[in-house]
């Protein structure tokens, strides 16, 4: 299934897309797409649901980030060896985990702002997945059976606040608009998750390439090694790391800057497209 929320910015509705990728409104059968609404009790009603009957969703309708309140944001660093390179950093023995806000979540066309004193903006194609279930002490055998779903994410980042200004990651990841999601949560029946191409262009320049295949750490690993520090509950996001190509690893960075338009895609996932602007007050 591919399950995308659509409508204004905090009234987002449930929908699903039909056989032939139109998306239709399942608000009249699950409430959102957040906390139980991905638990797998909730999937395993909307799979019997008979899409093609679905009132279709609005011609144009804003797409929203595909699952909704999220409370926590966890994000690895360095999960790709090439991008470990590119940036200068060891691989490291151990997933580097580090935060996100929920509230930086928005959606996979919405605008990227630049944050106050912004100098050094920077794009991550990611994949991300979805929590379907409460996650503590999980083993990797078991691990996968507590994914709802798998979903575009761009870990936008300021790498001036993130490494110039001394202490944590989180400084250059949290700025609002910084993590756009989706357009798709789609489950993970439907997704190769080890063998997926990203890419990532910016103004029409192929930026980042890359597959899934060269993880350091693969999706089991990942959500076992995670859930040994910190419980996860469902609707909560993982985002994985991103493959070489950032404007961080070049010999003369090119940082995003406001007029700038981000397209990317993961195989399957779908794309997003987002247009910086300058900070708005």
């Amino acid at each position: 299934m591919k399950l995308v929320r659509f409508g204004a910015p905090g009234a987002e509705l449930p929908g699903i897309l039909d056989s032939q990728g139109r998306l239709r409104d399942a608000s009249g059968h699950v409430p959102d797409y957040s906390g139980a609404g991905v638990c797998p009790g909730a999937l395993e009603k909307l799979r019997q649901l008979d899409v093609e009957r679905l009132p279709m969703a609005p011609e144009g309708v804003r797409i929203g980030a595909p699952v909704g309140h999220v409370r926590n944001f966890i994000a690895i660093g360095l999960n790709y060896a090439d991008h470990a390179a590119e940036a200068g950093l060891r691989i490291p023995r151990e997933p580097v985990i580090f935060n996100k806000l929920g509230n930086c979540i928005v959606g996979p066309n919405d605008n990227v702002m630049m944050p106050r004193d912004c100098q050094k903006l920077d794009y991550e194609v990611e994949l991300a997945f979805v929590i379907g279930k409460p996650t503590r002490y999980v083993t990797e055998a078991d691990a996968l059976s507590h994914i709802a779903g798998f979903c575009i994410c761009n870990d936008i980042s300021e790498r001036h606040f993130q490494i110039e200004r001394s202490g944590q990651w989180c400084k250059g990841k949290c700025a609002e608009t910084f993590g756009p999601l989706g357009p798709w949560l789609v489950t993970p029946d439907e997704v190769d998750f080890d063998a997926l191409g990203l890419w990532l262009d910016v103004n029409g320049e192929r930026r980042q390439t890359g597959s899934t295949a060269t993880m350091i750490f693969k999706i089991p690993y990942m959500l076992s090694y995670v859930s040994q520090f910190m419980v996860l509950e469902p609707g909560d996001v993982v985002t994985t790391g991103t493959p070489p190509g950032v404007a961080l690893g070049m010999k003369e960075p090119k940082w995003l800057k406001a007029g700038d338009v981000m397209r990317l895609g993961i195989d399957g996932l779908g794309e997003q497209d987002q247009s910086v602007v300058a900070f708005e007050a």
